[in-house]
């Protein structure tokens, strides 16, 4: 069993095993986690334990076999970006009374969400949230798909990798 998806940020390659497939990154590039800093389009660097798995039910289906905590999102969940949120890093119902970002989109980013440990033990305010993998837009053109600052891959690529995740599991995000 693999233990590791490896991203390759100067190659946007996402690698489990012998299996590889093209991913994109933050807007800004990939950075040190130590200077990840909240909206700045980074991806950070290093080793981030795949937490869990959120789904939008009427847009995608978990695997019948998932090894991961799963569940379904709903138009009330939310994620806390806001340094000044007791919750910051953390998922929050909506309506929140900081900066949120909402789950739930318009477009087909979030349709799964594979949540990275990224920050989140302890959160420290400013250090970067919602550093997820998920969906790129297949709308787009490649050069354009980048992120926020999480880690995006095909539609048909997710499928085919979500049933090999388990708890365990690491995203190890490399410079090159």
């Amino acid at each position: 069993m693999t233990d590791r998806i490896l991203v390759d940020c100067k190659g946007l390659t996402l690698h489990f095993g012998d299996w590889q497939t093209p991913c994109s990154i933050g807007r800004s590039g990939a950075c040190p986690a130590l200077e990840k800093k909240e909206g700045d389009g980074c991806t950070p660097l290093g080793a981030w334990p795949v937490r869990a798995a959120l789904f939008r039910a009427e847009r995608f289906m978990p695997p019948a076999v998932l090894q991961l905590p799963w569940r379904f999102i709903h138009a009330f969940d939310g994620w806390s970006d806001g340094p000044d949120d007791p919750a910051y890093n953390r998922p929050v119902r909506l309506p929140h009374g900081y900066s949120t970002e909402t789950l739930m989109r318009d477009d087909m980013l979030y349709d799964v969400i594979v949540i990275l440990g990224h920050n989140d033990d302890p959160p420290q305010a400013g250090k970067g949230s919602a550093i997820f993998f998920h969906l790129w837009d297949e709308a787009k053109q490649p050069d354009n798909r980048s992120t926020e600052g999480c880690v995006a891959i095909s539609r048909q690529a997710m499928s085919w990798l979500l049933p090999k995740l388990h708890s365990g599991i690491v995203m190890d995000i490399q410079d090159g």
